[in-house]
């Protein structure tokens, strides 16, 4: 045969492909922490969402993409008014949570946001249910909602636990976005081959570069990024249940696949299989809107605060000391543009937490960025690695995110150094958070709420079997609201 030809024989499906589709079609979730973290992690969310609705930057990314156009019986979007199609409702409900980066987070070889998949799932959920009523079925409950939630975490988890996308400057969204297509497939009514044609679209697909994220180029593209992922996602399920054929070595293909074209020829691998283990172990941003490498450093400034806020002139070096991780994602020094690009620095979270005693979304704002002592404490930082930290921030019984912050006096004294290697959040500080992350969600709650709306969502979310008995349509129905707020 000639060699100027190729020889054109397809291949069976890539084994990636046929683990996540089998997983999702065949795994039964009966683990009770994987689901009643899934329902704090829910309520934690939707929480985080609703307070994005008071920062007009996130808002203005909201609603019908022809402004006016309205779609009876459509996606709602919580705290909104908007009736959507599911591809915009996805992408929406993945905005608002993602936009204050305060929802789950991942840390592993690729870190992440899991619950950013909500995006996809509970816009589905909703048009699904709703097209279930119309057909004189029943809709879908809010357990279908939290069994994808866990489903969603572990392909996105543990595919993050050994492939690293950000060292080929790729952004994790591509693995939202590969994530909740497997689920929404199956939410749509796919089968397993359904799935692994859906599932090889997203890899096919173009991904995100990571550029939005880093200095020169930090921006609030990271804050709708996951919501353009999920609604992807949503439109690839749709796509493949219409008809559309998929790739079956769209990952290994020699020369054209994923991994020879956008992960420099490594093959993807999975250090254990799919479970419930993503989801028993996630790290919840309970304390600070901070990028989750940052948290324990946050905690250990504002523990400093009351010590050091009347020496602030006098201070002449913060010793921080932390993981590599942070050092690589950020740790920066000069100007700093917006607020994506503080809410990714180290420093300045830092200087906040010693200056006001804490940190909140409002902090990153320009208003309270202009502040001259902000900039002058992130001059006088120093950022050193800890070995033992990049270690355990890896190591699979610990996974700490530990940071350690000293100050130092022009008279020669010092504080003591403050150390905190687990965050709030944490598996291992789980029962000390749960009660703050509920009063969290609460506080979120009165941005949009009254009071007596309030006690009707608390009394309903806060209960297991309730929100797993209640429909997707009721739980829609609880977060809608007849006129915006902004």
């Amino acid at each position: 045969m000639s060699k100027n030809v190729e020889l054109n024989i397809r291949s069976g499906p890539d084994s990636l492909l046929v683990e996540i589709a089998e997983y999702i079609t065949k795994q039964e979730i009966n683990s009770e922490l994987a689901l009643s973290t899934a329902r704090n992690c829910l309520i934690d969310t939707i929480g985080c969402g609703l307070l994005a609705l008071t920062f007009p930057a996130c808002t203005k990314m909201l609603g019908p993409i022809v402004p006016g156009t309205t779609l009876p019986n459509g996606v709602r979007v919580p705290g909104t008014n908007f009736l959507l199609d599911p591809v915009k409702g996805a992408f929406d409900i993945g905005c608002i949570i993602r936009w204050l980066d305060y929802n789950d987070t991942w840390l592993a070889a690729e870190w992440g946001h899991p619950s950013d998949n909500l995006g996809a799932i509970l816009s589905v959920a909703d048009y699904v249910s709703q097209k279930n009523i119309a057909s004189g079925k029943d809709p879908l409950t809010m357990r279908d909602v939290l069994e994808c939630m866990i489903m969603a975490h572990e392909i996105q988890g543990v595919l993050a636990l050994t492939n690293s996308f950000n060292r080929v400057g790729l952004d994790h969204v591509v693995l939202v976005k590969v994530a909740s297509t497997a689920v929404v497939t199956k939410l749509l009514g796919g089968n397993t081959n359904q799935i692994m044609d859906a599932v090889s679209q997203a890899w096919v697909d173009g991904q995100s570069l990571r550029t939005y994220r880093h200095a020169p180029n930090a921006g609030s593209r990271k804050s709708w990024a996951a919501g353009d992922a999920t609604s992807r996602a949503v439109r690839l399920a749709l796509i493949t249940l219409s008809g559309e054929m998929g790739y079956p070595s769209a990952l290994s293909a020699s020369k054209w696949g994923f991994e020879d074209v956008s992960f420099k020829g490594e093959k993807l691998s999975l250090s254990q299989p799919f479970a419930s283990y993503v989801m028993e172990n996630v790290l919840f941003k309970i304390s600070f809107p901070a990028e989750f490498h940052a948290q324990t450093a946050v905690e250990a400034a504002v523990t400093l605060h009351p010590q050091i806020i009347d020496r602030l002139d006098d201070i002449t070096n913060i010793e921080v000391t932390t993981h590599e991780s942070a050092i690589r994602i950020i740790s920066k020094s000069g100007q700093l543009n917006n607020p994506a690009d503080r809410d990714h620095c180290l420093q300045y979270m830092i200087a906040i937490g010693l200056i006001h005693g804490d940190l909140i979304a409002e902090h990153y704002e320009d208003n309270v960025a202009s502040d001259p002592r902000i900039d002058e404490l992130r001059e006088k930082m120093t950022i050193k690695e800890d070995k033992r930290y990049t270690d355990e921030y890896l190591e699979a019984d610990k996974r700490s995110i530990a940071n350690k912050v000293q100050i130092f006096f022009n008279d020669g004294s010092s504080t003591d150094a403050i150390e905190v290697e687990y965050p709030i959040g944490h598996k291992r500080r789980r029962e000390e958070g749960i009660p703050v992350l509920e009063k969290k969600f609460e506080s979120n709650l009165r941005k949009i709420f009254d009071d007596e709306k309030v006690e009707i969502i608390l009394s309903k979310c806060l209960d297991q079997n309730k929100l797993e008995s209640m429909s997707v349509l009721d739980f829609q129905e609880l977060f809608s609201v007849k006129e915006n707020s902004f």
